[in-house]
C-alpha cells in the first residue's frame, strides 16, 4: 500500500504507461505507414522494367552471327532458361531469405549494423535482391539519403506489383557482371561461350560472385580473388542445403575453362550482309534506330554461315593479297529468294562500302539472257540466225552511228544461231536482236526481271552499258532458275521483339511472271557456255573453267573495260560475282579478267559438293530435238555434230542438215559467204551501213 502511494513509484508507473502508449502508437503508426506505403505502391501500379537489350542476329541454322549493343551486352532470358545452380548460388550469397521477406531483410540489416559498428567502417551490405534490382532499374549508385529513400519506395513498388519469380528473373537479367556484360546470359556467353541454362556448378558459383565487385572479382582481373569468392559461395550453398559438402568440394577442385572475349568475335561474321539486314530493318520493316540497337530483338536471317565462309575463302584464294581489284558476291536460293551469302568487298574494316548492293556497274554481256528471253517471247528460236560481221549501226534518224566489236575482234563472217551467239557472246548478234525488237523492249523486259536501275534506250544497252547493281542481276537470274516465278532478295525471315512477339515474318508467295516454257528454253541455252559442241567459230565463254565443273550449270559471263562478271545457276543455287577496280580503272591483265569466273565456279563446286546433279526439267510446252549447231538444222549422219536442243512446241526445225559448213579455227581466216546472197533480215535493217 505504501508502494502504491509512494510518489516516486507512481511517477515511474506513469512513465512506463506513457512509454507503452508511445510504443503502441509507434507500432500502429509504423503498421499504418507500411500499409499506406504498400497501398500507394500498389495503386501506383507496376513500375516499368524495360531495359536496353542487345539485338541478336541469327543465321538460318540458329547460330548467332552478330549483335548490336553499343558497348553493353544485354540479353533477357526466362528464369527457366537459367541454370538452377546459378540461381541457388546467387540466393546463397546475395539474399538467403529472398522468398520470405517483403523487400527488406531486418535480420540482415541488424547484422550489417553490428558488423559495421564493430569494424567502425562500412564492411557489410544489407541490400536484398529486390533492393538491388530497384537500384539497377531506376537509380544511380550514389550513397545519399535521398537515393536510399527512393530505393526503398521502388523496392516496395516492385514487391507490391511483381511476383518473387519475376523479381528474381529481372535481377539476374540486369545485374552487372563486368566487361560490359549485363545479365547472366551475356555473362555466360562472355566468360564461357555457353547459354546460361548450360552453366555447371563450378561455373555458376564463379559468376555469382562477380556482381559484388566486378572490378575485383572478375577472373580476368584477379583470378585468385574470383576463385576465393567462388569457394566461399560453394561453402554457403552446402551450408544452406543447396548442395552436399561432397559436391562443394568437387566443384572447388574443378578446372575452369574460360572462353575469354569470344563473344566480341561474332560481330565479324558477314559484316556486309549484316549491314543490309540493318538497312532492311529500317526501310522495309519500319523500325527506328533505337529499337534496332537496344530493343532486344531477335532477327532471324537467311545467311548460310558455312556457305558464307566458302565465299570468303574462295575470294581470298583467287585474288592476290597485293591486288587492288575489288569484288562482290551474292549467293541466292532461287526458289525463296533467300540470300545465303554476300560480300560487298574484300575487307570490311578497310571499306564498308557494299559493292553488292550499293555500287552500280556495267553488267556487260550478263544482260544478254534478258534480251534473248524477250526475243524468244517474240518469235525467235534457238536457231534463229543473224550474220556475225563487223557492222556499223545508224540510229536517231541517221544522226548517230554505233560500231560494236566482238572480243578480240573475232567474227564468224557468217550466219550464226541464237544459241551460238549466246554461248560465244557475240556482240553483233546481240545488237541486231536489240534493234530488231525495238530498244524499249529490253528496258521493259528488264523491269519484268526485277531490274530497278534506270536503263538507257540505246543500241549499246544490248551489251550491258547501263549501270545496275549486282544484287539486281542475281535476282534476275533467280527468276530464270525458279522457272520464271518472281522472287526478290530476302535477308530477314522473322523478327521477334524482347517479349517474344513476332513483329515481322516473311510470307511472300512466288508469282509466275515469265513464261515457263520460254524460261526453260532460255535456261537450256544458257548451259551452252560450257558446251564445246557449240564451238562453231571460237571457244565458248565458259571454256576457261570447264575443267573445274562437275555439275550441270547455266550461266553467262560479262565484261567491259572496267568490269568482269560471272552469273550462273542450278535449279537450287544462283551465284553472281563482280570484280573490278573501285576507281574505274581498266582491267588489262588476262588473269584479272578470269577472277570472276574462277571465284564463281569454286563457290558453286564447293557449295554443291556431294550433292546430286540438278538439271532443269522440261516443261510441257517444249520439245527437244538433235540440232547441228553449225547449221541450226536437224542433225543427220552427214552432220554428225549434234546438240540436243529444246524449242517451244511448233517452232522446232523440220529441215535436215545435208552437209556441215566448214569451220574456221582461231588460227585461220574466217570464211565469208558470197556477197550476192543477202540474208532474210537485211531488208528490215535500214540502220546497217
Amino acid at each position: 500500500m505504501e508502494l502504491k502511494t509512494n510518489p516516486y513509484f507512481r511517477k515511474t508507473v506513469k512513465y512506463i504507461h506513457l512509454l507503452l502508449l508511445i510504443g503502441a502508437c509507434s507500432v500502429i503508426i509504423g503498421f499504418f505507414t507500411i500499409f499506406t506505403t504498400y497501398m500507394i505502391a500498389k495503386l501506383s501500379g507496376p513500375p516499368p522494367i524495360e531495359i536496353p537489350q542487345s539485338t541478336i542476329y541469327y543465321a538460318e541454322d540458329g547460330t548467332v552471327i552478330g549483335e548490336s549493343h553499343n558497348g553493353q551486352k544485354r540479353y533477357w532470358v526466362n528464369l527457366d532458361e537459367i541454370s538452377p545452380d546459378l540461381i541457388n548460388a546467387t540466393l546463397a550469397i546475395e539474399d538467403q531469405r529472398f522468398y520470405s521477406h517483403i523487400g527488406f531483410d531486418p535480420k540482415r540489416i541488424a547484422g550489417a549494423l553490428i558488423a559495421d559498428f564493430k569494424a567502425m567502417a562500412k564492411v557489410q551490405g544489407a541490400s536484398t535482391i529486390s533492393q538491388q534490382y530497384a537500384r539497377n532499374l531506376f537509380l544511380s549508385h550514389e550513397k545519399t539519403l535521398a537515393r536510399k529513400i527512393k530505393e526503398a519506395f521502388y523496392t516496395i513498388r516492385l514487391e507490391a506489383n511483381y511476383s518473387k519469380k519475376e523479381i528474381l528473373e529481372g535481377y539476374l537479367n540486369t545485374i552487372y557482371y563486368g566487361h560490359g556484360t549485363y545479365g547472366i546470359e551475356a555473362a555466360s556467353r562472355y566468360y564461357f561461350n555457353k547459354n546460361a541454362k548450360d552453366l555447371n556448378l563450378h561455373e555458376a558459383a564463379l559468376l555469382a560472385g562477380i556482381p559484388k565487385g566486378p572490378n575485383s572479382f572478375s577472373p580476368f582481373i584477379s583470378y585468385d580473388k574470383a576463385k576465393g569468392r567462388q569457394e566461399l559461395i560453394l561453402s554457403e550453398m552446402a551450408k544452406q542445403g543447396f548442395i552436399s559438402n561432397a559436391e562443394a568440394q568437387k566443384a572447388k577442385r574443378a578446372n575452369i575453362d574460360f572462353a575469354g572475349n569470344l563473344g566480341d568475335k561474332q560481330g565479324t561474321t558477314a559484316p556486309y550482309f549484316q549491314d543490309v539486314v540493318n538497312t532492311q530493318l529500317k526501310s522495309k520493316i519500319g523500325l527506328d534506330e533505337r529499337t534496332i540497337e537496344l530493343g532486344g530483338l531477335k532477327v532471324f536471317t537467311t545467311l548460310d554461315s558455312k556457305l558464307q565462309k566458302v565465299v570468303e575463302e574462295q575470294v581470298k584464294k583467287t585474288i592476290p593479297e597485293n591486288s587492288l581489284i575489288q569484288t562482290a558476291v551474292v549467293v541466292m536460293e532461287p526458289k525463296t529468294g533467300y540470300v545465303q551469302a554476300l560480300i560487298g568487298g574484300r575487307d570490311y574494316q578497310e571499306s564498308s562500302f557494299n559493292r553488292a548492293t550499293q555500287a552500280v556497274r556495267q553488267p556487260g554481256s550478263t544482260i544478254k539472257p534478258i534480251l534473248y528471253y524477250a526475243a524468244l517471247e517474240r518469235g525467235f528460236t534457238p536457231v534463229s540466225t543473224f550474220r556475225s560481221e563487223l557492222t556499223t549501226f545508224t540510229f536517231d534518224d541517221g544522226r548517230e552511228k554505233y560500231t560494236p566489236e566482238n572480243f578480240n575482234h573475232k567474227y564468224a563472217d557468217d550466219d550464226i544461231t541464237l544459241m551460238q551467239a549466246l554461248a560465244l557472246s557475240d556482240n553483233i548478234y546481240a545488237v541486231k536482236t536489240h534493234l530488231f525488237l525495238g530498244m524499249e523492249t529490253l528496258v521493259e523486259t528488264a523491269k519484268k526481271f526485277g531490274i530497278e536501275s534506270d536503263l538507257d534506250e540505246v543500241p549499246s544497252l544490248a551489251l550491258g552499258t547501263s549501270n545496275v547493281r549486282l544484287i539486281e542481276m542475281a535476282n534476275a537470274y533467280s527468276l530464270l532458275a525458279n522457272g520464271g516465278k518472281s522472287v526478290e532478295p530476302v535477308f530477314i525471315t522473322k523478327v521477334v521483339d524482347s517479349k517474344g512477339k513476332v513483329i515481322y515474318e516473311q510470307e511472300k508467295e512466288a508469282v509466275q511472271v515469265l513464261d515457263p516454257d520460254i524460261t526453260f528454253v532460255m535456261n537450256h541455252m544458257l548451259t551452252g557456255i560450257f558446251d564445246e559442241k557449240l564451238n562453231g567459230y571460237t571457244n565458248v565463254t565458259g571454256q576457261s573453267i570447264l575443267s573445274k565443273t562437275t555439275k550441270t550449270y547455266a550461266g553467262k559471263s560479262g565484261s567491259t573495260n572496267m568490269d568482269s562478271w560471272m552469273i550462273g545457276f542450278t535449279p537450287k543455287l544462283v551465284t553472281a560475282v563482280w570484280t573490278g577496280y573501285d576507281q574505274g580503272k581498266s582491267i588489262n591483265r588476262t588473269d584479272e579478267r578470269q577472277f570472276a569466273k574462277n571465284i564463281w565456279v569454286d563457290i558453286m563446286e564447293n557449295a554443291l559438293e556431294g550433292k546430286p546433279d540438278q538439271i532443269f526439267k522440261p516443261t510441257p510446252g517444249v520439245i527437244g530435238v538433235n540440232i547441228n549447231p553449225e547449221t541450226g538444222l536437224l542433225a543427220t549422219k552427214d552432220c554428225p555434230v549434234k546438240r540436243y536442243t529444246y524449242f517451244i512446241k511448233g517452232t522446232e526445225p523440220t529441215e535436215y542438215c545435208s552437209e556441215p559448213k566448214a569451220n574456221s579455227s582461231d588460227d585461220e581466216q574466217p570464211l565469208t559467204k558470197d556477197p550476192e546472197k543477202s540474208p532474210w533480215y537485211r531488208k528490215w535493217f535500214k540502220w546497217i551501213d
